[in-house]
């Protein structure tokens, strides 16, 4: 794979936006990074499954100097099985990998050796991932328990608290942090998809969120695409009000992008 390389000058303009370098010993959860790419309509993809490249190089290498200041990077399973990702970091000189996490309440990924994150992994080149699921540890298959373990990786199964009107489990984002705090990751970066990034955008979960970095492309996709747009929400009158909103803003052009640094209020 090649390897990226991510300007100084361009790392200090982030470096508020990032864990500390050196964690405290001691906290009650990881510093957590919500960061995506979007279109000019706000969309992810083209469809759903399909994969739509919107970063340019220069906030590409962006996303990878990101990947190398967390220690994990986290997305959901949809994600997973349309762009079947690496998920490692390629900026050059890079001093460790990022543990991928994959947000799978029912088992939909059946891993195998040639999925792409764990030929990373075999190779060297990233580690193997871990997979929350909402199934418990005596029912989870037991060549997928294998393949998964071979390359480093391992389920850690989870409680899940509601399902919701389509029957599928949902997990509280307090219960997934506290999961992977226990496993010794003090900071994860959340890159999508669209349902994982418009749950974290509820309001109840904004105390959760550190930091927040958005990609904006300058295009279009159109109609049909996956979405990022928070469920909307009302006041005690019943008036709909924003869902979100960022603070301490500022904006830096990369190539034809522009990245977008803030806080949720909480």
């Amino acid at each position: 794979m090649e390897s990226l390389t991510f300007p100084a000058e361009a790392a200090a303009l982030l470096e508020p936006r990032l864990p500390p370098s050196q964690p405290a010993t001691l906290t009650h959860r990881p510093f957590v990074t919500l960061t995506f790419a979007t279109s000019l309509d706000s969309s992810l993809s083209l469809a759903p499954g399909v994969r739509t490249r919107l970063s340019g190089p220069g906030s590409k290498a962006m996303t990878h100097y990101l990947r190398s200041r967390h220690a994990a990077i986290l997305i959901g399973i949809s994600t997973l099985q349309a762009d079947s990702p690496a998920l490692n970091c390629r900026i050059a000189g890079a001093a460790s990998q990022p543990r991928p996490i994959i947000i799978d309440p029912h088992l939909r990924w059946k891993p195998a050796a040639t999925d792409k994150v764990l030929e990373v992994s075999r190779l060297g080149h990233g580690l193997a991932p871990y997979v929350l699921t909402g199934v418990e540890a005596s029912s989870l298959p037991a060549a997928s328990v294998t393949v998964l373990e071979q390359h480093g990786g391992k389920y850690i199964p989870i409680a899940a608290t509601s399902s919701g009107p389509d029957g599928r489990m949902r997990f509280d984002w307090a219960v997934v942090f506290d999961a992977l705090l226990r496993e010794g990751l003090s900071s994860i970066m959340v890159e999508g998809g669209g349902q994982i990034i418009n749950s974290l955008l509820e309001p109840k979960y904004h105390t959760l969120v550190d930091s927040v970095i958005v990609t904006i492309a300058p295009t279009w996709l159109g109609k049909g695409g996956v979405v990022v747009s928070p469920d909307r929400i009302q006041d005690s009158a019943g008036v709909p009000v924003p869902a979100a909103r960022l603070s301490e803003v500022s904006w830096h052009p990369f190539g034809e992008d522009v990245v977008l640094c803030g806080k949720l209020h909480a």
